[in-house]
């Protein structure tokens, strides 16, 4: 049966059952908002045939209980590739022509036994702070448990986040003067305040350290109190890629370059995409990253960083690595 989840930060999660209808905007009651990087799809509104809220795992489908929990072979992934986009786009920094880029890694893997379908039960249980969500249809789908938010309307507020930056939590005090964290941070923040400025006056919370699933990140609360009806597609296309999974400045030519990196290093179509639920009186968008996805018994997992010009490869490689460890641990995969 295919499915859809979205959990909320402080553990209320609603699942909907297919089939699905489809549509361009979204209509009225519960629907999910899904898509992919490059919002390909016309139609990202997925009303299910049923909604039910879910507190327990076993709540989720009963066809689930009892499901074996996947064993998967995973392959180190190679630096080649990788280290070739990490020289070009700190090359392409240094000469000004872009102030930041994100490539993404993806280490592969091959579902020797189980069933995919039973990492739902620590999505759902994921530590409080952290949005999950999952998307399984057929014989493939993706799920994770993000701590980062694309944008969060209600009482006609919109609300959005800056995370980036990272370390482990035993470098506290060197990662909070670490300048390159900082610059990459204050990339994100700036783009985002510029960005909502149209809108109204932007109110900025102070820049703080977040720790969430074993890591540590910088994060800026930033909001705006909108006049009048919010148009959430137009809202989603004005936020995403945000420059914490996408680039900046984000014209043309450096989004062209973004996209290619992503296909010369095969990340999947829905890490950094938005997805989101929205309520008669709420939406709530977040960016799909510490996730993974498979089709059939391909399964990736994916991670992501931010290079500027004091990026080194040694420490962006080493962050890749966390952050799918994060991953691994949280699904015990």
């Amino acid at each position: 049966m295919d499915l859809v989840l979205f959990r909320l930060p402080d553990g209320r999660a609603w699942m909907g059952e297919g089939p699905f209808a489809e549509a361009a905007e979204p209509p009225e009651g519960v629907v999910f908002y899904v898509n992919d990087f490059t919002l390909s799809d016309p139609k990202p509104w997925k009303t299910p045939a049923r909604v039910v809220k879910v507190s327990q795992a076993h709540e989720l489908n009963l066809e689930l209980e009892g499901a074996i929990p996947p064993s998967i072979a995973w392959q180190k992934p190679e630096t080649e590739w990788f280290k070739m986009a990490f020289r070009r786009i700190r090359r392409d920094v240094l000469s000004q022509k872009i102030r930041k880029m994100v490539p993404v890694l993806t280490e592969k893997g091959i579902l020797l036994s189980g069933d995919m379908r039973a990492l739902l039960s620590p999505v759902l249980k994921a530590p409080t702070g952290l949005w999950s969500y999952a998307w399984l249809k057929g014989r493939g789908g993706f799920l994770g448990a993000t701590p980062e938010l694309l944008l969060s309307i209600e009482n006609q507020k919109l609300q959005t986040m800056a995370l980036a930056g990272t370390a482990k939590p035993n470098g506290a005090e060197s990662f909070i003067t670490d300048a390159k964290e900082i610059d990459e941070h204050e990339i994100v923040a700036g783009f985002l305040a510029e960005t909502l400025m149209d809108l109204g006056m932007v109110e900025r919370s102070p820049r703080e350290v977040s720790e969430t699933s074993g890591l540590m990140h910088f994060r800026t609360e930033l909001s705006v109190k909108l006049d009048k009806k919010a148009d959430l597609n137009a809202l989603v296309k004005k936020l995403h890629p945000t420059p914490a999974v996408g680039c900046l400045p984000r014209d043309e030519i450096s989004v062209q370059k973004l996209m290619e990196y992503r296909r010369q290093l095969h990340a999947p179509a829905f890490f950094g995409a938005p997805f989101g639920m929205k309520t008669d009186d709420a939406f709530h968008a977040v960016v799909s990253i510490r996730g993974l996805s498979w089709q059939g018994l391909n399964v990736d997992l994916p991670s992501g960083c931010g290079i500027v010009g004091g990026s080194a490869f040694d420490h962006e490689w080493r962050e890749l690595r966390l952050k799918r460890e994060s991953v691994v641990k949280l699904l015990g995969v």
